[in-house]
């Protein structure tokens, strides 16, 4: 298979959305915003302009607000200062004419005391996840959180609206909700950590209102075109992120909802663990994929375990329209050239995943035994270029 034959490499229409090829950048946290107003700053300006070649950047996590915050020195979105040092960072990737959407965050009972002051973090129920919580001292046990109040229901959907509007504000050309693993969205989804009597909790058509109410009122400010949700039934299987009997059927529904609203993608989650013996062991491989290839109508960009052969084949299967790498996009800022040339990969250095400087972030080689060039996405006049690997 040549590169003027390989799936991934393919333009593809993302609904009005061109991009150069099917090779997506997942979010990855990278713990480089190592400031007070948790800024991003050149750093993070120069590791995404890097790796513009994909066909689309999803960036990190970003907070939608204080209350979300349960990561060590990630950015956020949701004061005016961060709008202005990420519009830095969209204009550098926009200038090497690539596509980039901010994934906002809020991880709810997953974070830690320490970031609030002593005060346990807001979720859905007074649940302990039994998690361990990524602060600046180490990783921490999660607590039993603050159940929320319906008002903070209602503010943390404002949030996630005021984000969305300030990602559109610093130049992101869309956003993703992470409402998969273990962040607050799916602990609204989660039978085991929304355990509400109230209109969000019981069934799981009350425990996806969140998510539903999170949708809605995001396209108040922006097209949802270029709004795209992470869900999907794979969680971490730890704590109380264990998938039960309802796991499959209770996706089938969330996910088919989102078929009512014309949204960018889905970003589905392949399995994290083995699933062998549980609910969820018919989906293994390739199965995730193809079952909810049938649940899902739109764009589908399918996340973990993929290398080059795989993702080629599932979407040679069309069994998913996009594909997202993460550690081989660390470590491989060219990964689309690499691809192009059949040329080996450089091995990410897991030690240096989450900071806290330059080194493991922005200094990993580009490709240079081969001369090829690679395509690069429609520039803000909608004309393309071509990018010498160097």
């Amino acid at each position: 298979m040549t590169s003027s034959t390989q799936p991934l490499l393919q333009p593809y229409r993302m609904r009005d959305l061109p991009l150069a090829n099917r090779m997506v950048m997942a979010p990855l946290t990278r713990s480089r915003a190592r400031n007070r107003d948790l800024l991003p700053g050149d750093l993070h300006a120069q590791y995404y302009a890097q790796r513009a070649s994909a066909g689309l950047i999803i960036s990190e996590g970003a907070w939608i607000s204080r209350e979300a915050i349960g990561w060590h020195d990630v950015p956020g979105l949701f004061t005016g200062e961060q709008v202005t040092h990420w519009k830095q960072v969209t204009d550098a990737v926009h200038r090497e004419g690539g596509v980039i959407f901010a994934q906002l965050w809020h991880t709810g009972s997953a974070s830690h005391p320490d970031f609030f002051d002593g005060r346990p973090p807001l979720a859905p129920s007074a649940v302990n996840p039994g998690l361990l919580a990524p602060t600046a001292t180490g990783r921490k046990p999660t607590v039993e959180p603050l159940a929320m109040s319906e008002n903070d229901i209602r503010q943390t959907v404002a949030d996630f609206a005021t984000a969305a509007r300030n990602a559109l504000r610093a130049g992101f050309d869309g956003v993703q909700l992470q409402a998969g693993f273990n962040y607050l969205i799916s602990q609204f989804l989660n039978p085991r950590t929304n355990v509400r009597t109230d209109r969000y909790g019981g069934s799981i058509q009350n425990r996806a209102r969140f998510l539903f109410e999170i949708i809605e009122a995001v396209g108040e400010h922006l097209d949802l075109r270029r709004v795209g949700v992470k869900a999907g039934p794979a969680w971490a299987e730890t704590g109380a992120f264990v998938s039960g009997r309802e796991a499959l059927g209770e996706s089938e529904y969330v996910l088919g909802r989102l078929n009512d609203y014309d949204l960018s993608h889905l970003l589905l989650m392949g399995m994290m663990s083995d699933p062998t013996g549980g609910p969820l062991e018919d989906l293994a491989g390739d199965e995730m994929f193809r079952h909810f290839r049938k649940v899902y109508q739109g764009t589908v960009i399918a996340n973990v375990g993929f290398d080059q052969d795989r993702g080629n084949a599932l979407l040679a299967d069309d069994l998913a329209d996009l594909v997202a790498y993460g550690q081989a996009f660390i470590a491989n800022p060219d990964l689309s050239a690499r691809f192009a040339a059949r040329a080996p990969l450089t091995e990410p250095r897991p030690e240096l995943f989450y900071g806290p400087d330059a080194v493991g972030y922005t200094d990993y080689p580009r490709l240079e035994r081969y001369g090829c060039a690679v395509g690069r996405p429609a520039d803000r006049n909608g004309s393309r270029g071509r990018q010498t690997v160097r």
